[in-house]
């Protein structure tokens, strides 16, 4: 028998994709957690962050899903009678300064059952002023290093992402070359 990929039967439930604090810190309560890929956008670390990870006197840097690539992250399936509950924290918490725009987009479960998923996604707003495109890695490192926020210092945001995705058997040179330096506070 032939496999193909299949449309996830949940259709009330929900998804959303998580590619950065989402994976290690949802913050709301969901019914399935599996590893899954966006294909069209990528994880990049480019949003300054005015809130959560930094100020608008000290910008950090946080990630977003810019254009192009591929992306493998976590989604979560929420159940029907929490979705609402779980939307309302997730614009509060993704929505501060529409440098993301929501969107519905499939993912591939990647949990062996080959199911697709619409979920909610949090794409870069490429024409917004916290759109921090084209930093070198010593710019990032710099921003990082030095900016704190309402969430916590930047530094802690990128090592714990890291972590993440090094527990999930995945690499991210730039974001991986970045937390070596901030563990050993080798210079930038």
């Amino acid at each position: 028998m032939a496999t193909s990929l299949q449309t996830d039967p949940s259709s009330d439930d929900r998804w959303v994709f998580a590619y950065g604090s989402l994976m290690w810190n949802p913050g709301f309560s969901f019914v399935e957690r599996a590893e899954a890929r966006l294909l069209g956008a990528h994880r990049s670390l480019c949003i300054y962050s005015t809130h959560h990870r930094g100020t608008a006197e000290q910008p950090g840097l946080v990630l977003g899903l810019d254009l192009g690539g591929s992306c493998r992250g976590i989604a979560y399936r929420v159940a029907p009678e929490n979705w609402e509950e779980t939307h309302a924290y997730l614009t509060a918490r993704e929505q501060i300064s529409g440098v993301y725009r929501e969107a519905t987009r499939r993912v591939m479960l990647l949990d062996g059952s080959e199911r697709r998923a619409p979920a909610v996604v949090y794409l870069v707003n490429r024409g917004h002023p916290q759109y921090a495109a084209g930093l070198d890695r010593e710019a990032q490192l710099h921003l990082v290093r030095r900016a704190h926020g309402k969430s916590g210092p930047n530094r802690d945001y990128v090592l714990a992402t890291c972590a993440a995705l090094e527990g999930m058997g995945l690499r991210d040179a730039g974001l991986e070359w970045i937390a070596q330096h901030l563990r050993h506070q080798v210079p930038g």
